[in-house]
């Protein structure tokens, strides 16, 4: 099933979401598989629960957009216990659609989560990966790219959007 990916104004996208309790059940099989889908549909490479209006702290990321299988990534419950180096480059948001800016974060990462089984487990990503995972951990936190830039571009992007909600195109 793809799910409709909710759009900045929508409070979901920023509060922090619940931690996942319960594991290998089918229905978070299910969720995990939807949201890949979701996220493939609407041409990502990230997606968080938050984003589909679900407050849970579950994220899918895939750097290849579907085209390598073992590229998927699946976080749940996801805590950076490290992160060295900068790298600044362009990021969108899939429910902030039609907006880029250029946004600094770590160049690596490493990361501590759990499997859909509930296993704990810890990733590392350098660039794309990393800043993937930054990324969508933020939207699990209730942080928006938006906040990462200059208060002058946040408000800029915010006015456009309003303009877009007030024509009903948002």
């Amino acid at each position: 099933m793809i799910y409709r990916i909710v759009k900045y104004g929508d409070p979901v996208l920023e509060t922090p979401a619940e931690e996942v309790k319960e594991f290998g059940t089918p229905e978070l099989r299910q969720l995990v598989d939807d949201m890949f889908e979701t996220m493939w549909s609407a041409k990502g490479i990230g997606l968080a629960a938050p984003q589909v209006a679900l407050s849970k702290r579950l994220t899918v990321i895939d750097p290849s957009a579907g085209e390598d299988p073992n590229a998927k990534i699946v976080l749940i419950n996801p805590v950076v216990v490290r992160e060295e180096g900068l790298q600044t480059g362009e990021e969108g948001c899939l429910s902030i659609p039609g907006f880029r800016e250029q946004v600094t974060r770590a160049m690596n990462v490493k990361v501590r989560a759990q499997n859909i089984e509930g296993e704990t487990f810890e990733k590392e990503g350098s660039e794309l990966v990393a800043r993937a995972m930054l990324h969508e951990i933020d939207h699990l936190n209730g942080v928006l790219f938006l906040s990462r830039l200059s208060p002058l571009k946040r408000d800029l992007i915010r006015r456009k959007i309003r303009k877009l909600q007030k024509a009903g195109e948002w």
